[in-house]
């Protein structure tokens, strides 16, 4: 992985997005980005891809100097169209592996090393500023405080870790779910060592989903974001 120049983002609204896994960040950001006409971009996949890259290339994500040795020749590429998804390390669809658990059982080793980090943040900016759409929605878990902390729209999607664990089990059909309950509660205390996606800095706006359903839960970022940013020409503005 090289290390691109930060591109500063001049023309393109950002609407940040962080939080926790469950939180619903993930489709509620992509469906949003196909209300306003945006670009979707889920940072998270970055680090999922790189996981994947380490341990296909059987380095110890454990280890710092073995993430940094096997990241030198990461080809990633990712898709910002919320319609058409898609995930690539080289010539490799990685869309489907990276959500293997294994990869998650390894992304937190990965995405703790600062130089993999400030890399893959100036790579999100650049992806942003060279976006073809009027705006993009950027989600993950520091993106309203390190990658984008200028972005006109910043919120917190949060939700009850219990609420957040039943929504994790129900999407990994053929998972017990206290396996899987106890693996998200793993993931965001090693997650949280590293960013603080569990409390919103200043200027932060909070969405809490834990008693909203999937349309009601877009429509209440929509409503945070209609506060701040004008209307898109030829987008179709929260409808």
């Amino acid at each position: 992985m090289t290390s691109p120049t930060l591109t500063p983002i001049e023309d393109t609204t950002v609407i940040a997005i962080d939080g926790p896994a469950g939180s619903g960040k993930s489709s509620v950001s992509k469906q949003v980005a196909r209300r306003l006409g945006f670009g979707y971009l889920d940072t998270g996949a970055a680090y999922r891809a790189l996981a994947w890259h380490a341990l296909a290339h059987g380095a110890d994500t454990s280890d710092s100097t073995a993430v940094l040795d096997v990241a030198g020749d990461f080809d990633y590429a990712i898709s910002l169209d919320p319609d058409h998804y898609w995930v690539r390390v080289g010539a490799t669809d990685v869309t489907e592996a990276i959500r293997e658990p294994r990869v998650t059982d390894a992304v937190s080793g990965v995405a703790r090393v600062p130089a993999v980090r400030r890399s893959v943040n100036a790579l999100f900016r650049t992806l942003v500023a060279e976006s073809d759409r009027p705006g993009v929605v950027v989600e993950g878990r520091d993106i309203t405080t390190v990658v984008t902390p200028d972005a006109p729209v910043r919120i917190l999607l949060t939700a009850d870790p219990a609420v957040r664990a039943a929504r994790r089990s129900a999407e990994l059909t053929g998972h017990d779910a206290g396996a899987v309950a106890d693996a998200l509660h793993r993931r965001d205390a090693q997650d949280s060592t590293v960013v603080d996606f569990l409390t919103a800095a200043p200027g932060v706006q909070v969405v809490d989903s834990s008693d909203l359903d999937f349309d009601q839960t877009v429509d209440a970022v929509l409503d945070v974001v209609r506060t701040v940013v004008p209307p898109q020409t030829g987008a179709p503005h929260g409808r």
